[in-house]
This record gives C-alpha cells, structure tokens and sequence, in this order.
C-alpha cells in the first residue's frame, strides 16, 4: 500500500499563509484605491485626500485580519449575556 504524505487541508499552515497573504494585499490595494477615487471625488485638500487613502487601507487591513484571523483560529463561540441576580433596584 502506497502511503499518502498529504497534509489535510485544516493543517496546512502554508496553505492558510498564503491564502491570507494574498487577501491582505488584494484588499489593501482595491481599498486604498477605493479611498483614492473617493478622496478625488468628494474632497479638494490633498490632505482629505490622503485621508481618505489611509481610511480605505485601513479598512482593507482590518477586514483582512479579520478574515485570517477566522481562517486560523475558526469563528469565535457564541457570547451569552451575563445572568444578573436579585431584584432590581429600587429608587
């Protein structure tokens, strides 16, 4: 029997670096263009303009990490609301 030195796809760290490589700068891109078109669009100062890049790479950051963070360490549990105890307080 031949044996398989496959890793499975939930293991492959390589996989998922790449993957989320390839992401952040795809989205860190679209976005500070995005950020760009709009801050031509809709301001005159080269500092709103500017702003508005650094806005749009930040959303395009963010929303990478988010996504890598989920593809390394799954989705969070769900949170429950906090049991509060007694009665409620009376004025």
């Amino acid at each position: 029997m031949a044996e398989s030195n496959e890793i499975p796809q939930q293991y492959d760290l390589n996989a998922k670096w790449d993957a989320c490589l390839d992401l952040t700068v795809r989205r860190f891109v679209y976005s500070s263009f995005a950020g760009a078109f709009g801050g031509l669009f809709f301001f005159r100062s080269p500092v709103t303009r500017w702003a508005s890049v650094a806005f749009g790479a930040g959303l395009g950051i963010g929303s990478a990490y988010t996504e890598c963070s989920q593809r390394f360490d799954g989705f969070p549990s769900k949170m429950t609301s906090p049991k509060i105890s007694g009665s409620p307080a009376q004025d």
